[in-house]
This record gives C-alpha cells, structure tokens and sequence, in this order.
C-alpha cells in the first residue's frame, strides 16, 4: 500500500510539530538546569568527577549522585532515582540513604547538611531533613544491620521460590 504524496501544508504541519517538539526539549533543559543552579554549585558527581566518603568512626562508605555546594557553604548530597516519585513520598529505605549520606557529608566536610536531596525520574524532588531524629533514626537502623541474625525469619514457600538469595539464605522453608 503506498502512502499519498505529502502537500506543502503536511510538510508545514510536521515542521511546525518538529520546531514545538525541540522548543518544549529546550526548555525543560533549561529548566532543570536553572533548578540545579538554585541547589547549589556542583562539587562532585558520581558519573564524573566522582567522590567517596567514607567514615572510620561509623564504619560507612557511600557515593552519592551528587553533592552541591549552597551559597551559605553547606554541602548538600543528592540521589537521583531513575523510577517515578512514589505516591506516598519517599520510602524508608530511600530516606535511610540519603539520611547515610548527610551522616558521610557531615564526618568528611565537619559540617552538618541542613538536608538530603531524592530527585526522581519524573522530576519530583524531596528535601530529606538532616537532623537529630535523622541523625537517631539511622544509627538505630545501622546498629540492626550490624548484629548478628538471629533466625527470626518466618519462611515462605511462595517468597522464598522467588528470592534471589534464598540459595544462601539459612532461613529455611
């Protein structure tokens, strides 16, 4: 089946759909550029110039995104999560690495971030605070995750036949 030749105003129709199209691109470059200014000047980035903390005191290493200067010399981390923003807000686990992250920023510059930053997919930010119930919040979790599992696992056949650790796990079902 051939296609009907294109007339001068399909050629204009298309143009004018392909010069929206590359304004409506440019825009949200700038955009997003602009929010990038106003978080601050950029100091690291993991896809470049890169840069690991690491504390001896807490026995943790990380790598955000990225981390940014703000005019007032707090450096601030940055995680960026491809998916889309979650209805509910950001998950624990999502605020837990960032909470990580502000504890790293902290031991390495010697001062506190006032927050953490979650940039997802679809271009919802969250301001994660940094604070003492932060600060509490993670060292409770870190201290869980450093004990020794004590077999408190209830297996399930149905999860346990998807888990992609249950070949080492020793919970057994």
């Amino acid at each position: 089946m051939a296609l009907p030749p294109l007339t001068s105003r399909d050629v204009a129709a298309l143009v004018l759909l392909l010069g929206g199209v590359a304004v409506a691109l440019a825009a949200r470059a700038l955009w997003a550029r602009r929010r990038d200014r106003a978080g601050g000047t950029l100091i690291a980035i993991d896809a470049g110039a890169a840069v690991t903390l690491r504390s001896a005191r807490y026995r943790l290493t990380g790598r955000p995104d990225a981390l940014r200067r703000r005019s007032d010399g707090a450096v601030v981390p940055v995680e960026r999560k491809r998916r889309s923003a979650p209805a509910a807000g950001p998950p624990l686990a999502h605020r837990v690495q960032v909470w990580a992250y502000c504890l790293l920023v902290e031991e390495t510059y010697g001062v506190a971030p006032p927050f953490g930053r979650l940039r997802y997919g679809d271009g919802t930010e969250y301001s994660v605070p940094w604070d003492a119930a932060a600060r509490a919040e993670l060292l409770r979790w870190r201290a869980a995750i450093a004990r020794p599992y004590d077999g408190r696992a209830t297996p399930a056949p149905a999860k346990c036949a998807r888990c992609r650790w249950a070949p080492g796990c020793d919970a057994r079902a």
